[in-house]
């Protein structure tokens, strides 16, 4: 494997040694793979489906087209200027330092309280098929993953190749093995047929507003779709992986998503779903061991997510500290490439958020979890309102990436209006509005700190050096 290594930002960095480029393009198409089949599609689903019923395909439908223009429009960006900063980067750009570093630092903050969360879900399952005490097994995936993270970002790639490997076989597995279901393939299946659309009350049993109200809980499944334009700026060649993985995010969250959902309420009815939306299809089909095999594949589902939030937050802290927005520290960065000490931050904050899951009292942790609630729909709108600042621009110098985005300003407008009007409705939402209230505070927070930042005019590098053109 190749350690070539390359300095995004332009930079010398601290011990002469710049970010890898072993990631192989293999990597990059799993981790964008990856990166739209998120845990919540297999944990999280049966909650989106009991608020909305089979309605629940319009719920995802919608979310997904806003995924897709968001991914089109960081796309453009992206190919224009690979950047381990991603949309921080671009945000500054844009806005100025205030918003580069606002959005970095959310972002970040993202990222560590997920570690806690995937890492106990790890724990739980592993705990449930092999034994001993969760915390054990939450502290042994932890520095597993910290370990692999901290020798190359090829060891990154290789371990989410795999993980993003098992994840589509099990989806495509489950569409195949639910589609013959439905054909009636299976003699000694309980379900057939695709009478879960209007079983029991009609396909949209508790009303329109149960579509919005079960988009924004299926929202949040899609984060970790952009991780791939993070991750493409270590690879030999960024702008085709992510051209590729913006052109390709149509039919993946098409197939993964909409298909696997589709079904789910084809083949049960919505009030029939008890442990899990996947699970339970399985074992009304009959196929033994349903409850295992879905055991196994979440872990690698978490495991999955687990490995990329310690990446994703490593490269961000990492830019934030090229940028003159971190501690220099986090800057240094190993002659393998890797920027060992950004490593080391986020999994220590984020190993302290996995204690505190234990003994913190739940409400507590619970608080800090919903500072972070509505950031995914934060980081939509700044990657929006940056690609109409900075898509005038290009095409104002006359500038041609190998991403455009489609019917470019009206497009990205609406897509900003309808981020908004969801943030507003999530306000409405009894079960969203301290997720909303406490993002808005903590957002609020990081924004004044980082307006102050920049009054102040800490010296540092020139944003425009911070990418590979």
């Amino acid at each position: 494997m190749s350690d070539a290594t390359t300095t995004p930002a332009g930079l010398q960095e601290p011990g002469g040694h710049g970010l890898g480029t072993s990631l192989k393009p293999r990597h990059i198409t799993m981790i964008s793979i990856a990166g739209v089949i998120g845990a919540g599609l297999f944990v999280g689903s049966a909650t989106a489906i009991g608020k909305a019923g089979p309605a629940v395909l319009i719920s995802y439908l919608l979310a997904g087209t806003l995924v897709v223009l968001v991914m089109r429009m960081l796309g453009e960006m992206a190919t224009a200027n690979p950047d381990t900063g991603s949309f921080s980067t671009y945000s500054e750009r844009a806005f100025g330092r205030w918003a580069g570093f606002s959005v970095g630092w959310l972002y970040w903050w993202f990222w560590v309280l997920v570690i806690p969360v995937e890492a106990t879900a790890a724990a739980d399952v592993l705990h449930r098929l092999v034994g001993l005490d969760q915390w054990v097994w939450a502290l042994a995936v932890t520095l597993l993953l910290t370990a692999t993270n901290l020798v190359s970002v090829g060891n990154y790639g290789e371990f989410e190749f795999w993980f993003a490997l098992i994840k589509v076989v099990a989806i495509v597995l489950f569409i195949v093995v639910g589609v013959l279901a439905i054909l009636g393939v299976f003699p000694g299946s309980k379900v057939s047929g695709v009478s879960g659309l209007w079983q029991p009350d009609g396909f949209l049993p508790n009303g329109a507003g149960a579509i919005v109200a079960a988009m924004l809980t299926t929202m949040f499944s899609f984060m970790g779709t952009e991780i791939v334009t993070i991750a493409a700026a270590e690879s030999p060649d960024p702008e085709k992986g992510i051209a590729k993985a913006v052109n390709s995010v149509i039919w993946r969250i098409s197939i993964f998503y909409i298909g696997s959902i589709f079904v789910v309420v084809a083949l049960l009815p919505y009030n029939k779903l008890q442990d899990g939306s996947y699970q339970s299809v399985l074992q009304a089909i009959g196929i033994p061991g349903a409850s295992t095999i879905m055991d196994l594949v979440v872990l690698t589902a978490v495991a999955s997510c687990l490995n990329s939030a310690l990446y994703t937050a490593s490269r961000m802290l990492f830019s934030l500290g090229a940028r003159g927005d971190a501690p220099k520290a986090v800057r240094r960065i190993t002659p393998r490439g890797v920027p060992a000490v950004a490593v080391l931050a986020s999994m220590v904050v984020g190993f302290l958020a996995v204690i505190g899951n234990y003994v913190l009292p739940d409400k507590i942790f619970g608080y800090l979890l919903a500072t972070s609630g509505a950031v995914a729909l934060f980081v939509y709108l700044a990657i929006a309102a940056s690609q109409l600042v900075l898509g005038r621009r290009m095409r104002g110098e006359g500038e041609q990436p190998i991403v455009r985005m489609w019917a470019f300003p009206g497009l990205t407008i609406a897509a900003m209006v309808f981020i908004v009007v969801t943030i507003v409705l999530m306000c409405f939402d009894s079960e969203q509005q301290q997720a909303v209230a406490l993002s808005v505070l903590s957002g609020v927070v990081i924004v004044v700190l980082g307006v102050m930042r920049q009054r102040r005019g800490a010296g540092r590098p020139a944003v425009e050096t911070a990418s590979r053109r």
